[in-house]
């Protein structure tokens, strides 16, 4: 049986009343940071940031099949106000903050990926810097019940489990697609990563509707 927060969630799946004209702008927004860098032709900044957008698809897609097979609750849920929810874990706001971020976080690695910082690769440290920033924000998401946790394992008393499944391999393959010698390594292999999601889409809504 569904948990409150995962039945609240299902109520207003892709339900196209929920629509918010905010969304427009926040549309805009975003196709302007990728333009902004397309212009610039920093296609390193470009691949990165569809590399950390098609992870979060990645992670959505299994957090809805979760729900599916448990019938029980994802392992995060958003069931809150939102302008539309793509998934049961996936609003329209959650879905346009990843397709920036990946840009934003990649801004800040230093140009020589060698250097070291306190010993440690730079990219590993801004990884986990940013992941554990990213686990920070989810622990107030869910202290204001915007983001639900239904599980005894994914909750403030074990962020470790959030850090790892739910955020550190968003930055260490955007890092690793950014650091890529040739735009054709980055486009092969973000194609590779959004060909996954895409046909995941098709059969686990289109074909199975099981989520």
């Amino acid at each position: 049986m569904p948990t409150e927060s995962a039945s609240k969630a299902l109520e207003i799946l892709r339900d196209p009343s929920q629509y918010q004209w905010y969304v427009i702008p926040l549309l805009i927004l975003v196709l302007y940071v990728y333009a902004v860098e397309v212009e610039r032709r920093n296609w390193n900044l470009v691949f990165a940031g569809l590399a950390f957008w098609g992870m979060d698809w990645f992670n959505e897609i299994w957090n809805s099949l979760v729900f599916h097979f448990t019938q029980y609750a994802p392992v995060w849920g958003a069931p809150g106000d939102t302008a539309f929810l793509i998934l049961i874990g996936l609003n329209i706001e959650i879905c346009f903050f990843f397709a920036m971020a990946g840009i934003v976080v990649s801004k800040i690695l230093p140009p020589d990926k060698s250097m070291k910082i306190l010993g440690l690769p730079n990219r590993l440290v801004c990884a986990l810097g940013g992941a554990v920033f990213c686990v920070v924000v989810e622990m107030f998401l869910n202290g204001a019940n915007v983001l639900t946790w239904d599980y005894w394992w994914w909750n403030v008393k074990m962020p470790w489990l959030i850090l790892v499944f739910g955020y550190l391999h968003f930055f260490l393959i955007a890092y690793w697609v950014h650091d890529m010698p040739t735009v054709r390594q980055k486009a092969i292999t973000v194609g590779a990563i959004w060909a996954v999601d895409a046909v995941a889409l098709v059969l686990f809504i289109g074909v199975l509707g099981w989520i």
